[in-house]
């Protein structure tokens, strides 16, 4: 974090002196004095506000959880399925926390107080490998939900980011499957579906698919998803895990008729000033609902961090409430 802020801060500084140098050039050329002090003034200006928004970021935005409550309403729900409440959380990022734990636990927390049916989990909860998610094992286990929770892996989750040469790669992804199937006790859909059944025999299935994309996204990633695979079977009312939100448009809405995608990974860039976030140079859809037809994908920008800030991006715990009467999704803040 803290290179990060010096080299921001150099780069910054260096905009205005560069416009200086341009036209201190250009002055001489047609005899014209350009005054330093202003653009120097600037450079400090620009430096001081950066370290701000920084510091803001790093101190108070990644902790300003936010709970996000959603109603789903489509004519396909089972009777018995109204009011069936669904905690969607995503890129946990585990390592975020390495410096206060304990708030980690005031997140947990903020998930448990919504007595959720159920939790779904799209993916990445580690930046390059299990070791950062072993410290949090016996806060995680505290989540709480009826029907416990779903999971489904992110392109952080296959430790494509180390600086290890000698990692074995498929060891250490099987080492986190390890992790939250059997020490969490999370249903983990690596292509693979679950159905939850209600007392009255309907039911609703869980699509579940590993990292998905389908995008230049400006850095490495990975595509491991498989959703014919992950379909196979099933029928009724669907909703779909998969990380990465360009998987919608590219395979979801053209190839299925999957009402609902549930996804993750854009973070929203952690940054959103006056409405805007750089997260539009990556992607298509950043965050929130975006509807194509009957097809809903809903995107949670996250509860962790890549690097530690967050400005004008909350972390996100969403709070879906399913609806069986006919209609759309609605958000209501």
């Amino acid at each position: 974090m803290l290179c990060f802020c010096l080299v921001g801060a150099i780069m910054l500084a260096l905009v205005p002196h560069i416009l200086w140098f341009l036209g201190w050039c250009i002055g001489k050329i047609v005899d014209l004095h350009i005054p330093y002090r202003l653009f120097g003034g600037l450079a400090i200006i620009l430096v001081v506000l950066f370290w701000s928004l920084m510091a803001y970021g790093y101190f108070v935005g990644r902790w300003k959880v936010e709970s996000i409550e959603v109603e789903y309403a489509h004519k396909d729900i089972p009777q018995a399925f109204n009011g069936f409440k669904i905690v969607h959380i995503s890129d946990l990022h585990l390592s975020t926390f390495d410096d206060s734990p304990e708030k980690f636990k005031k997140f947990i927390d903020e998930i448990n107080s919504h007595s959720p049916d159920l939790i779904c989990f799209t993916g990445d909860m580690v930046t390059i490998g299990r070791s950062e998610a072993e410290p949090y094992a016996d806060i995680l286990k505290t989540m709480n939900a009826k029907y416990g929770v779903l999971s489904v892996l992110g392109n952080h989750d296959f430790m494509i980011y180390g600086f290890d040469r000698n990692l074995d790669k498929n060891k250490a992804v099987e080492d986190l499957v390890d992790f939250q199937k059997n020490i969490l006790g999370w249903t983990l859909l690596r292509n693979e579906n679950r159905v939850i059944e209600a007392e009255d025999g309907s039911k609703i299935t869980f699509i579940g698919v590993d990292n998905a994309n389908f995008s230049q996204q400006g850095f490495p990633t990975i595509h491991q998803g498989d959703l014919k695979r992950a379909m196979d079977g099933t029928d009724g009312f669907r909703i779909l895990l998969s990380h990465d939100p360009s998987h919608w448009k590219a395979e979801v809405v053209p190839d299925t008729d999957i009402p609902l995608t549930l996804s993750g990974h854009t973070h929203n860039a952690q940054i959103r000033i006056f409405g805007w976030t750089p997260a539009t140079f990556s992607f298509k859809e950043v965050a929130g609902r975006y509807d194509c037809g009957e097809q809903t994908l809903y995107i949670n920008v996250g509860l962790g961090c890549t690097a530690p800030f967050r400005i004008g991006v909350n972390p996100e715990v969403t709070v879906i409430t399913l609806n069986s009467q006919a209609g759309i999704l609605a958000d209501s803040l």
